[in-house]
């Protein structure tokens, strides 16, 4: 919780003056009772209606000054509660786009979604309240009895007796709930759990009609979540009863012993309606401060997991030589790369006849003994992984599902960082390029088809920000997307709906595809992103990409092996090993694993035919 209150800097005076605000309506609040007793003693007792008129006004005077001291500070204390969750809100969102899948991952995207939503209004509410009534409370309950004292002192031993008696019962019943309350919040995450996972696989349920399961299994969440609440309720509702009890049996002993103080003549009637008066403020006072208290340990437990996600670090860092750069180093290392970058494109490979001892090629892509192992997982992915790609080459990479093809094209952007060996681009470690810069010279369209609320144009302009309609126009001709954009007679101008649900599987797979190419990149991925299409859209894709991509490395990952067959390279993976490298024809004679795929999918006649 401490970690945050950084984010209240911005709002240092207004979280100084809100508590002293409201101290200062506290101090009216405590002149009430006296003016009351003026009243009576006075006014009432002498028949004096130009005293109690005279009361009546200051009563009225102080109640207005209260309710403006009131509304400033709660002005002030909405300021900064608003701000600072802004703050937080904001430098988490930050926070969370620093992290690496491996961390997401490791997270959980439900988990990093209840984080910046629920529990950062948890906080926001809990240092409203704070800034409110912490000071506030306890000013009006020791000031009450402090008061009281002034009126009389005997009398004043009674607030001595019932205050650590109501706080006894107060903080006792919070003792005890206060646990209870972390487990309803515990047991509303799984409820909150099962509605997202219902929600998200609404059509999974619905196809095998298990749609009486899942209400049973939200039902006996939610009747937890209701049995807990209820416990807990019931808990809770102790404290009024007890905390009226001896407010009231206080309030009975002070106008008994005030009855016949007043009898002697040793205080008035006016000074036991004061004292009275003073003992209902606590009573409210008491109730207020537990229920803050309450609040306060919820927001304290969402504070804390607040920070245990900015505890965590993203594993992806830039560096240079095991330190991460400034601004003007990273600056430095990237022209040193571009002029590296510039120094491998001009090298071509020895022609024959040529001299020995000129440089071959440098590789666009190079994977050195790479090993990747996931967090928290015991064996490698990916083990000794080792292969070239040539600028301009297309890449095939098939395996059996679970083989790890996503993993080794994910490590080309650095969205994860090998466990050992090395990954390279033109001849440097992808570790040692800015994020930045590296990720500008790909371009990948991952296995899900993900597309933003928007137009067609907005979704383009995520490859490229400055790209002319005439390159969107092209890219979406590569992608085999023109023909349908047309038809929509929308141009760019086409509504895109969250998660492109107004467009079929294999339109949202063009369009990802098309926004990937706007940007021209240097490396294309393509993580199974052709799945949805049928076989004639996807060769004329693959034609389309292969003629228009002269110089662009692509990498093809299918389960198909029609689509990866005509590659100048295939990859063939099996259970996070690289079990054979080399065209089709070579591979499907020497590598079982890659005949096994072939064959499953086509005849050998067939395999021949288009080999």
């Amino acid at each position: 919780m401490w970690k945050l209150l950084k984010y209240l800097k911005k709002y240092k005076l207004e979280s100084i003056l809100a508590p002293l605000l409201k101290m200062t309506e506290a101090m009216f609040d405590l002149l009430v009772p006296l003016v009351m007793a003026q009243i009576i003693d006075v006014g009432i007792h002498n028949r004096d209606t130009g005293q109690i008129l005279k009361m009546g006004g200051v009563l009225v005077l102080l109640g207005l000054i209260g309710l403006a001291f009131s509304l400033t500070a709660q002005y002030f204390s909405a300021k900064a509660a608003a701000g600072f969750g802004t703050a937080v809100r904001n430098e988490l969102f930050k926070h969370i786009n620093s992290l690496s899948y491996r961390e997401i991952d490791t997270i959980g995207t439900s988990t990093l979604i209840t984080r910046i939503t629920s529990d950062i209004n948890q906080v926001q509410s809990g240092v409203n309240l704070v800034l409110r009534l912490f000071l506030r409370s306890p000013f009006i309950v020791f000031g009450a009895m402090v008061m009281a004292f002034t009126v009389n002192v005997r009398a004043a031993m009674i607030f001595v007796v019932a205050i650590p008696l109501l706080s006894v019962v107060v903080f006792g019943v919070l003792l005890v709930s206060m646990p209870l309350y972390k487990k309803v919040q515990r047991q509303l995450d799984r409820v909150l759990l099962t509605t997202r996972e219902n929600l998200l696989g609404a059509r999974v349920v619905r196809a095998f009609n298990r749609q009486p399961d899942e209400i049973k299994k939200f039902d006996e969440e939610n009747d937890l979540l209701v049995r807990s609440q209820v416990f807990v309720g019931k808990v809770s509702a102790l404290m009024n009863p007890a905390t009226y009890i001896i407010v009231n049996a206080a309030t009975i002993v002070l106008v008994w012993t005030g009855a016949w103080e007043v009898d002697e003549g040793i205080i008035t009637q006016g000074e036991v309606v004061a004292l009275v008066n003073y003992m209902s403020q606590i009573l409210v006072e008491l109730v207020k401060l537990a229920n803050l208290i309450i609040t306060i340990s919820k927001s304290l437990a969402c504070a804390n997991r607040i920070s245990a996600v900015f505890d965590v670090e993203g594993s992806i860092k830039e560096q240079n030589h095991g330190k991460i750069v400034t601004e003007a180093e990273k600056a430095r290392v990237s022209a040193d790369i571009s002029a590296a970058d510039a120094e491998g494109r001009d090298r071509t490979s020895a022609e024959s006849g040529k001299a020995a001892g000129v440089p071959a090629a440098v590789p666009k892509v190079e994977f050195t003994n790479m090993d990747f192992c996931y967090a928290g997982a015991q064996e490698a992915s990916l083990s000794d992984i080792s292969f070239t790609a040539m600028s301009g080459q297309t890449i095939g990479v098939i395996g059996g599902t679970g083989s790890g093809k996503s993993t080794l094209v994910n490590l080309i952007p650095r969205f994860y960082d090998v466990t050992n060996g090395s990954v390279r681009i033109d001849g440097t470690d992808v570790r040692d390029y800015p994020v930045g810069q590296l990720r500008d010279r790909i371009g990948v369209v991952p296995q899900k088809a993900v597309l933003f609320k928007g137009t067609l144009r907005e979704n383009m302009l995520w490859g490229k920000a400055d790209a002319t309609d005439e390159e969107i126009y092209r890219a979406l001709d590569i992608a085999q997307a023109r023909e349908f954009v047309d038809s929509k007679e929308q141009g760019l101008d086409l509504p895109v709906e969250q998660g492109g649900r107004n467009l079929s599987g294999g339109q949202r797979q063009r369009l990802t595809i098309a926004r990937a190419l706007v940007r021209r990149p240097e490396i294309l991925i393509l993580d199974d992103s052709a799945s949805a299409l049928d076989f004639a859209t996807d060769a004329a894709l693959r034609k389309a990409i292969r003629e228009n991509t002269k110089n662009m490395t692509v990498f093809l990952v299918s389960q198909r092996a029609t689509t990866i067959r005509n590659a100048d390279k295939i990859l063939v993976l099996d259970d996070g090993q690289l079990v054979g490298q080399g065209t089709h024809e070579e591979l499907f004679d020497t590598c079982e694993v890659y005949r096994e795929i072939c064959l499953s999918q086509l005849s050998e006649k067939e395999v021949r035919a288009h080999g």
